[in-house]
């Protein structure tokens, strides 16, 4: 009885040669990409914008801020002049304080008055409010928690979160799932084969297209501290500086998750007029998340529930952290979850994608896939 034994380095030769293979297609995905004058224009103009909003966030409202020109007459010009956003223009009397006002020399006027202020704020056809506000008496104001965050800031944090998760997840995946019709319709896939296990050509769309996407988050993220720097943004350089890092990291991971989705999805269809429709699914799952996010970007428990989501926690985690409503180790146990779920995703992907590379016609089923 004869017994076929393996040499002892047979198994490390075909994992090199497995390794190169998917060092060959993730090169390839690479360079395709980086030779499209399309990514790399549209990187740009990402980059410009985002550099552009966090100047404007700093610069904009100082631009925008400009003194009120308040006519007076000379016994209230000392006192109108303590107050900031005020420019003060003498006038000779209430009159001619009236007459600027009407012509538009100035915004407002201000002249002694009979009521309990012994002030009148004069305005041409519409009330001064900026001025009424300035000459009110304001009362005492103690806040109960004076380092919560503002929530029209939290709101637009949301925002930018899900909206950088949302497009880059889209434009990525979108990128990987035309690349593997496009193989299958022209038949190079077939060719692929007879040299590259199918698992392979998975790893490596997988992986050129995550570097990619990974480095397109780290130049947004460079650009957001570059701006905070640059504008000496305390918010940006200390409040917002861990949550960028646990974005990146979550987001490397989840989009991981996606991009074998992708590929797997884009097997099951040979035209890619059924593109759409076979990924359809996938821009609910990244969808959902986005909308959820901002509408729930101040409620603590929901957000605590979406950080363990797997395709929400990339966004809701770093909420979190900004908010500084969760333990040490939450992120650590969101990051230990999204690893766990990317690695049986992509053993879940690897089967579809296998078992449908090759079949053309119809658009193949998820269980059919599986059942193959």
């Amino acid at each position: 009885m004869s017994t076929t034994t393996r040499a002892p380095g047979a198994n490390t030769r075909g994992r090199t040669r497995f390794a190169q293979a998917v060092g060959i297609v993730a090169q390839r995905e690479i360079m395709t990409q980086l030779r499209s004058k399309a990514f790399i224009i549209s990187t740009i103009i990402t980059l410009a914008l985002v550099f552009g909003a966090v100047l404007f966030s700093s610069i904009g409202p100082q631009l925008f801020d400009e003194d009120t020109d308040v006519a007076t007459t000379s016994e209230l010009a000392p006192t109108l002049e303590q107050l900031d956003g005020i420019a003060v223009v003498p006038a000779d009397s209430a009159d001619a304080v009236r007459d600027a006002v009407r012509d538009g020399s100035v915004d407002a006027g201000v002249v002694a008055g009979e009521g309990p202020s012994g002030l009148v704020v004069i305005g041409d056809r519409e009330a001064p409010s900026s001025l009424l506000q300035l000459l009110s008496i304001t009362p005492d104001l103690e806040l109960l928690d004076p380092n919560a965050p503002d929530p029209m800031l939290t709101y637009f944090i949301g925002l930018a979160f899900g909206l950088v998760f949302f497009m880059s997840a889209m434009t990525f995946g979108q990128t990987i799932a035309n690349s593997v019709v496009e193989e299958k319709a022209s038949r190079i896939v077939e060719i692929m084969l007879a040299t590259v296990p199918a698992r392979a050509i998975l790893a490596g769309k997988v992986i050129g297209n995550s570097i990619l996407a990974f480095g397109q988050i780290l130049l947004i993220a460079a650009v957001v501290l570059l701006g905070g720097a640059i504008t000496g943004s305390q918010l940006l350089l200390d409040g917002l500086g861990m949550p960028i890092v646990w974005f990146v990291v979550l987001f490397t991971v989840g989009f991981i998750m996606l991009a074998a989705l992708y590929a797997a999805a884009a097997a099951l269809v040979s035209r890619a007029e059924d593109l759409g429709s076979a990924t359809s699914p996938l821009i609910m799952l990244i969808m959902i998340p986005y909308f959820l996010v901002i509408i729930f970007n101040n409620n603590p428990l929901a957000l605590q529930i979406m950080s363990y989501v797997p395709f929400s926690s990339p966004v809701a985690e770093p909420m979190r952290v900004y908010l500084g409503t969760m333990e040490w180790w939450e992120p650590f146990l969101s990051l230990a979850i999204l690893v766990v779920s990317t690695i049986l995703v992509i053993v879940f992907a690897a089967k579809v994608y296998e078992r449908s590379l090759l079949k053309t016609g119809s658009a193949v089923k998820w269980k059919d896939a599986l059942k193959a």
